[in-house]
């Protein structure tokens, strides 16, 4: 049982191979090292004994992808993360988005249509609801307009995919996830952002540690409890787990339609405070933050109702905050050790 995982080098892919090799899958990752590292590799063999294969190019490349693929037609799925990822990012740069996270996807596709493979779980995300107008959010509520080109290129990749799989046989199935978070209990893999975090846990950990000088809290005058945004956090190896359930849905042919979509979340709202204070009780240690402005692209207050993911994809988080940010300190910790001391 061969599976694609595009950006398996990177956070959630990372983890989610692990899983995969876990239930016995045969893994191949396909990934142009953006904002990951080859070594990852090196990691994800110690945690499993196995290690998969690699090849480094970019699916914005229609030949090298289709070439790929030819090579590689007895895949069973694809678990496609390859995309850039940051909302600010976005924001000051739309069309390195647009091109990057669109092109590459229907480069996919067509290449799964020319070749007979038949599944391809997509990694949404809970941005393509917008600000919610109720929560916690379902898969029924009306996708809004995106507040960030990152969201619109999730919400635009969905309605690619419906497209699709009306007019072929693939079959695929949108996770659309809230915030992951944390690390792997080994501490052998975790987010590991190339320069300047752009998500909250890392500059959290990353200010503990002392590699940035101080933690910026973007806006504390939003219409919740504290005044700082509110978002559904989850711990990457329940996400992660999530994906190995849709990947087994799809080939022992369980799925009750053709594209179907769940949201993965826990059910509960934090705010960037009540994340803040969850690190300083479970390190022992006082952070150094600030508030500044709102960030640009940014929503309110979001969090998932979990319900249908628990009841027909038959998959639940487990794990809560004070675990994500436990296991992404014990992860910085390890992984700053090793940078000084390589052979440890």
């Amino acid at each position: 049982m061969k599976i694609l995982v595009t950006g398996g080098t990177g956070f959630i892919g990372s983890h989610t191979v692990v899983e995969l090799q876990n239930k016995g899958f045969e893994v191949v990752i396909v990934d142009n090292l953006s904002n990951s590292e080859a070594k990852i590799v090196d990691s994800i063999e110690k945690i499993t004994g196995i290690r998969p294969a690699l090849e480094v190019f970019d699916l914005i490349d229609r030949e090298k992808t289709a070439d790929f693929f030819k090579r590689h037609n007895d895949l069973k799925g694809i678990i496609h993360f390859a995309a850039y990822k940051a909302v600010g990012e976005s924001v000051q740069n739309p069309l390195m988005y647009y091109r990057n996270n669109l092109d590459s996807l229907v480069n996919i596709l067509q290449a799964m249509h020319d070749n007979h493979i038949p599944n391809i779980v997509f990694s949404s995300s809970c941005t393509v609801y917008g600000q919610p107008e109720e929560l916690p959010v379902s898969e029924k509520a009306p996708i809004q307009k995106a507040e960030s080109p990152y969201g619109n290129t999730k919400q635009i990749s969905e309605e690619i995919i419906t497209d699709t799989v009306k007019v072929t046989d693939i079959n695929a199935i949108a996770l659309r996830y809230f915030n992951p978070i944390g690390a792997h209990p080994s501490a052998l893999i975790g987010e590991l952002p190339i320069g300047v975090p752009n998500n909250l846990v890392p500059f959290i950990t990353q200010t503990a540690i002392g590699l940035r000088e101080q933690l910026s809290v973007f806006g504390d005058d939003y219409q919740t409890p504290d005044g700082t945004a509110i978002r559904d956090y989850i711990h990457v190896v329940d996400l992660a787990k999530a994906h190995v359930v849709a990947i087994d849905r799809m080939i022992n042919k369980k799925m009750l339609k053709q594209m179907e979509i769940f949201n993965l979340g826990t059910g509960i709202g934090y705010s960037v405070l009540d994340v803040i204070k969850a690190f300083e009780k479970t390190s022992g240690l006082t952070l150094n933050y600030k508030i500044v402005p709102r960030r640009a692209g940014d929503i309110e207050k979001v969090w998932a109702n979990p319900d249908f993911s628990n009841e027909v994809l038959g998959w639940k988080a487990e794990r809560n905050l004070e675990e994500m940010v436990s296991s992404a300190w014990k992860w910085e910790q390890a992984f700053r050790e090793k940078t000084v001391n390589p052979e440890s």
